[in-house]
């Protein structure tokens, strides 16, 4: 009886995979050159985050993916659920990193006026800024301020305000 429940479980979710779940996920264009957030964020910093840092959330996301759906269609609930924790894990590092980008402009780092509340981060893991700021990492979100998109962190304040 449970198994069979099982079963039907997985060929529901399986179902639900088809509608969408399937589309592979690729690493997204940045919105300006790597060169054009100097000197603030360097080009070696730059190249390494996107090209190498983020990719691997795309690869390994996609990689996840293809487990999870090869579980699903084997009603392997074992490594359906096993496989979770890194699906959430590497499909929010790729989310975090593509809105990342969106935080930062080369028109960025004015004040702003009003009630604004930035809804944006900034990554500040060792592969964020070490090539450039190495061991000095209070200076890092100092000069982050000066390409935040205040813009998008607008944009996103008025629409949660709605």
């Amino acid at each position: 009886m449970l198994s069979q429940a099982v079963c039907n479980m997985s060929r529901k979710l399986a179902q639900l995979w088809n509608l969408g779940f399937q589309a592979k996920h690729s690493l997204p264009d940045l919105p300006y050159d790597y060169c054009a957030l100097e000197p603030h964020i360097n080009v070696p910093i730059m190249q390494l985050h996107h090209s190498k840092h983020h990719i691997a959330y795309v690869n390994n996301l996609n990689a996840t993916k293809e487990k999870y759906k090869e579980a699903l269609a084997k009603a392997d609930i074992k490594t359906w659920v096993a496989l979770q924790p890194t699906l959430k894990f590497i499909g929010g590092g790729h989310i975090n990193q593509t809105i990342f980008w969106t935080n930062l402009s080369l028109n960025g780092g004015r004040e702003l006026k009003g009630d604004l509340i930035p809804l944006l981060g900034i990554d500040a893991w060792k592969h964020a800024y070490f090539l450039q700021y190495k061991h000095v990492r209070p200076d890092y979100p100092k000069a982050v301020r000066n390409v935040i998109n205040w813009e998008t962190a607008n944009e996103r304040y008025m629409t949660c305000k709605k």
